[in-house]
């Protein structure tokens, strides 16, 4: 990261076929080795279980898997003398983001085996939304970590 000049951030184009962004950032965090084709249609894939399974818009649900995902606080480590403190600090919008995108597709890929990989991310979406899953718990982890080294929060940056 530049110390002097503002990082110039990419405009994200809105995905072709349900015309929102997130999801184009989120084909973006699930590809590998750069195969763009193979993670849409994951996703896409993905998405059409969600319509199917819960008769609702799939946009919605995702949408809804990923506001209840994502993170308001985090701790990050601050040395102060000798020793490193845990101090709780608020994160900016576009990391909230990408915090919930990520852990939604680590928490897909550590699902049970057995299952193409749009199924479990299907799942992991239906779950978050509905408010459980190990993406759920993960937030609820962060959180909680922020919560009992609030007594450090005056070593903010």
């Amino acid at each position: 990261m530049p110390r002097r000049t503002k990082v110039q951030h990419r405009v994200v184009l809105p995905d072709p076929k349900y015309n929102n962004r997130n999801i184009t950032r989120l084909i973006g965090r699930m590809m590998w080795d750069g195969k763009r084709s193979i993670a849409e249609h994951i996703i896409y894939e993905a998405l059409d279980i969600i319509e199917e399974r819960s008769k609702r818009n799939p946009v919605e649900v995702f949408e809804q898997a990923l506001r209840a995902a994502t993170p308001v606080i985090e701790v990050k480590p601050r040395r102060v003398g000798g020793a490193t403190y845990q101090v709780p600090v608020e994160i900016r919008g576009e990391r909230k983001t990408a915090l919930a995108m990520r852990w939604l597709i680590n928490s897909a890929r550590n699902r049970a085996g057995g299952h193409s990989m749009a199924e479990k991310l299907a799942a992991e979406l239906m779950d978050a939304a509905a408010g459980q899953g190990a993406t759920i718990r993960k937030r609820d982890e962060t959180h909680k970590m922020a919560d009992s080294n609030k007594a450090f929060a005056s070593y903010r940056f």
